[in-house]
């Protein structure tokens, strides 16, 4: 994490880019998917993160937790918009179990994304019905398993898992409608991942790389709040995964541009066939930015 931030920064520096302005409107920055991107909760959306605009750029760090029956997710990571054309991000993952048989297992996961603006822009073209458009990838890690060496897993091809490392690919279309203070986003995005990957990629049930869509919408109670729901589609690779799709409800508080709160009721569905019940529970994100 120490080495990311300067990272990042140093990129907006050598694309020449100049102080930040935050130009951009309150909420127009989405807040940090869970995966890093800049979007809703589980899905990215085409918006680029920060409130720089097109002379200027923004970076944000953020916490996320997700927290269900048998499974915490803990999330953390920065993310660095440039000229509201350009997103780099980095995020780090930590599942765990806590309760038997997988009450000891933890895995993590790195995360490193890049965005890039096609078409359009969501917020200030009011005049035509074209959204904005972003296409993006995501290069994710698996780091292994830990906490099931006594039933001989420390891997996730033990789990019957192809690889443990793999890319997703996404375009995502946004459209902003002020007159009516909503934001609507669709999202396809070519995976092989289990659970984002958390459990690697592709598997004994299939390998194949498959388009899944993903939705979102939110209405802006007012230009501090929004409250949205969001759906995902998943794959089901693996045999010891009955994989299902992610959803939300959600309720994001934007105080400044310096700081959001994002909060939701999440289904995360089947995620092991050893805890077989629909995991749900509290979604929390902290985001700051400058």
């Amino acid at each position: 994490m120490k080495k990311i931030i300067p990272t990042l920064l140093a990129v907006c520096a050598c694309a020449g880019v100049g102080a930040q302005d935050m130009g951009k409107l309150l909420a127009t920055g989405g807040v940090s998917q869970v995966e890093g991107a800049g979007g809703g909760g589980i899905t990215p959306w085409a918006l680029i993160s920060g409130y720089g605009t097109r002379d200027s750029w923004g970076a944000n760090a953020h916490y996320t937790y997700v927290g269900t029956q048998d499974y915490k997710l803990n999330t953390y990571g920065v993310t660095a918009g440039i000229q509201d054309r350009l997103e780099l991000s980095f995020a780090n993952q930590e599942f765990k179990g806590s309760l038997a048989p997988l009450d000891k297992l933890n895995v993590k996961q790195d995360i490193i994304g890049l965005k890039l603006k096609v078409l359009g822009d969501a917020v200030y073209e009011q005049d035509t019905w074209v959204p904005q458009v972003a296409v993006g990838l995501m290069y994710k890690k698996n780091k292994g398993i830990h906490g099931l060496e006594a039933l001989g897993v420390t891997n996730v091809r033990q789990l019957g898992a192809r690889d443990d490392s793999g890319y997703d690919y996404y375009v995502s279309a946004t459209k902003i409608y002020l007159e009516y203070s909503l934001l609507l986003n669709a999202t396809l995005r070519a995976t092989r991942a289990n659970q984002m990957g958390i459990l690697g990629f592709g598997g004994d049930r299939n390998d194949d790389t498959r388009l899944k869509p993903e939705f979102s919408a939110a209405y802006l109670i007012n230009r501090k709040l929004a409250l949205g729901a969001e759906y995902r589609f998943k794959p089901h690779n693996l045999g010891v995964d009955d994989e299902k799709a992610y959803y939300d409800a959600f309720i994001a508080w934007f105080p400044t541009k310096n700081f959001s709160v994002t909060a939701a009721y999440a289904n995360l569905g089947d995620i092991t066939i050893f805890n077989p019940k629909k995991q749900k529970g509290l979604y929390l994100s902290l985001q700051a930015g400058f």
